[in-house]
């Protein structure tokens, strides 16, 4: 995570340095990436991966997922975490879509709390390994990110135990 509990330090040494950093940057300048995620060395059909020129590119590295952010993204945090808003509110139907439709009102705070919690878990944490299944994020970056969930999943789930309708 880049915003919310992004700031704290378990997550300052998610993304590693490239050595010779500024070279790199200089490099990739004059190629005009558009903001995007892009793979290289990239084949483009079953066909090109499966060739000896694509197979010897690929063994002689590296091999790398990038994400090309606009310089506004890292600028000026209004963008974000409006986004941030959004989603947390989509989230919020979600939980109150399924608890709402398996609890009564009355229902007591613990039965609340554990139903709505574990749909926020699923929303806010449970889409996050697939990055380092097939995108090779690190696994204690997904981890720690899926710990921002269960933080986020147990605030969301205190709400709607301490609002749920009597």
């Amino acid at each position: 995570m880049i915003w919310g509990f992004g700031s704290l330090r378990y997550h300052r040494n998610d993304f590693g340095k490239i050595d010779g950093e500024d070279a790199v940057m200089d490099a990739l300048r004059p190629h005009g990436l558009a903001p995007g995620d892009y793979f290289f060395p990239h084949a483009g059909s079953p066909e090109v991966m499966r060739s000896e020129a694509y197979q010897a590119k690929l063994a002689k590295g590296p091999v790398a997922f990038l994400t090309v952010a606009d310089t506004s993204a890292f600028t000026s945090m209004g963008k974000n975490l409006a986004q941030w808003f959004a989603y947390c509110v989509v989230v919020g139907a979600i939980v109150a879509y399924v608890t709402g439709g398996m609890l009564e009102p009355g229902a007591s705070y613990p039965e609340v709390f554990r139903l709505s919690g574990a749909v926020a878990f699923c929303c806010y944490a449970l889409a996050l390994p697939h990055r380092s299944i097939w995108y090779h994020q690190k696994w204690l970056m997904t981890l720690k990110s899926m710990f921002d969930g269960l933080v986020y999943a147990l605030l969301t789930a205190g709400s709607f135990g301490w609002l749920w309708p009597a």
